[in-house]
């Protein structure tokens, strides 16, 4: 291998828009470590969904669930075409998310507070990559096609959990299947 860089014309151009690469790669890997947490806390927090009221509520964050995996798996290849890569230590990757906050409430089985933290995450995840929209709209069309749909089921992912919570209607319709993705779906690629 050269010792010498490579002229990344992809790279340089974004540049030459004014986006600062190093900080977007910076951002997309905290936001798919986010993704990636909010996935496996979203799985422990529905399995705690009891009851008859827990079923309505398990299909909901089923759906917000996948489509968090989804998000981690469509910013994967961004990360890497910007010269980016993922922490080596999967410790760390998860430690950056800061999603503590969504580990399972005192009473583990309190509907309220599982949905309450999901909303939480929701509204987290809509502030992260809104910020990556306003970053790359008119820079960089890649970056920005990724995170506006990711963006928009994060928006969708916000209502359903408001609907619960408040009775505000969202509009939800559930997924013909699970981890239909609507929007990222072409973003997305089969790992395996």
């Amino acid at each position: 291998m050269s010792k010498t860089e490579p002229n990344v014309v992809g790279v340089n151009v974004l540049k030459q828009n004014g986006v600062d690469v190093d900080e977007l790669v910076k951002l997309l890997i905290y936001n798919a470590s986010v993704e990636f947490t909010a996935y496996y806390y979203f799985t422990n927090l529905r399995m705690h969904c009891t009851g008859v009221d827990g079923e309505g509520v398990k299909g909901v964050i089923e759906d917000a669930r996948l489509e968090d995996l989804s998000h981690f798996e469509s910013c994967l290849s961004r990360i890497y075409e910007l010269g980016g890569s993922l922490p080596n230590d999967a410790m760390e990757f998860i430690k950056m998310s800061g999603c503590e906050f969504l580990q399972l409430p005192p009473n583990k089985t309190d509907l309220r507070a599982i949905m309450e933290k999901c909303l939480k995450a929701e509204q987290g995840a809509i502030v992260n990559w809104n910020k990556i929209c306003q970053m790359t709209y008119d820079k960089d069309p890649a970056t920005y096609d990724v995170a506006k749909d990711i963006l928009k089921e994060e928006i969708e992912h916000e209502a359903w959990f408001l609907e619960l919570l408040y009775g505000r209607p969202s509009a939800h319709m559930r997924r013909k299947f699970p981890g239909e993705r609507p929007h990222t779906q072409k973003h997305s690629r089969t790992l395996g």
